[in-house]
């Protein structure tokens, strides 16, 4: 199971939503490492069998750690630091054309 160690940390306080939930984070943390840590239920389920799927590599490569951020789908969790107010969704299953964010003209 995924936990953070117990030491000292003088970082500022993060507030965000996950899935509805109000979470206080710290300042710097991903977006990926704050899921895992406050999440009860997988981070995602896989698009074909439905599985329980989680981050594996923490550096942009896998894309397992893809969610929704600020209502864009598709966002890689471990390379996005948290921001205040920023509102995360899990994504389960193939995300919708909805979710996306439409282009700025």
């Amino acid at each position: 199971m995924f936990s953070k160690l117990n030491v000292i940390d003088d970082r500022d306080a993060v507030s965000i939503t996950i899935d509805g939930h109000d979470v206080l984070c710290r300042d710097g943390d991903t977006v990926a490492a704050v899921v895992m840590l406050h999440a009860a239920r997988p981070y995602r389920h896989s698009i074909l069998s439905g599985s329980a799927r989680a981050p594996f590599c923490m550096m942009g490569i896998c894309f397992e750690c893809l969610i929704e951020i600020d209502g864009v789908a598709n966002q890689q969790g471990c390379l996005r630091r948290v921001e205040p107010g920023m509102r995360i969704r899990r994504q389960v299953g193939i995300a919708t054309a909805s979710s996306e964010r439409k282009p700025q003209l």
